[in-house]
């Protein structure tokens, strides 16, 4: 059965670009391999990280959604965690949040037919003065 999941690890710093991109295309060619889809591949630069992670402060982020099943992902896992340049790296389901929103989206539309327009605009009511002054009882 296959699910999609975002994949984003984070390479050294010191790392060449090209070899971010020979890293990007041999975690590619694991899921291609392994009968999955890479749907998209986003490198997202540098950054600074949160707090240290192997001696480093900043890294290059790089972020790969696939639709695989869920050998092909232990795959890549693996392949990540051997992997000497990657420091860190993180893997989500999000088919069911697509699923999710997609539901919650076609709720509002409902909601948006079945109620009316703005039709009117609602007059605010201005509060009453009182005409007669209060007394406080002794």
């Amino acid at each position: 059965m296959s699910r999609v999941y975002e994949v984003m690890f984070i390479v050294r710093p010191d790392a060449a670009e090209e070899d971010v991109d020979k890293l990007i295309a041999g975690f590619t060619a694991t899921v291609t391999g392994g009968g999955g889809v890479v749907k998209t591949v986003e490198k997202m630069g540098r950054r600074k990280l949160a707090y240290t992670v192997r001696k480093f402060n900043d890294g290059n982020y790089v972020l790969l959604t696939i639709e695989a099943n869920g050998a092909v992902v232990l795959e890549l896992e693996r392949r990540l965690r051997v992997t000497e340049p990657v420091i860190k790296f993180i893997t989500v389901r999000i088919d069911e949040e697509e699923k999710r929103l997609a539901k919650v989206k076609a709720l509002r539309g409902v909601r948006r037919k079945l109620t009316p327009e703005h039709t009117a605009p609602v007059a605010a009511a201005a509060p009453a003065e009182a005409t007669e002054p209060v007394q406080a009882a002794v």
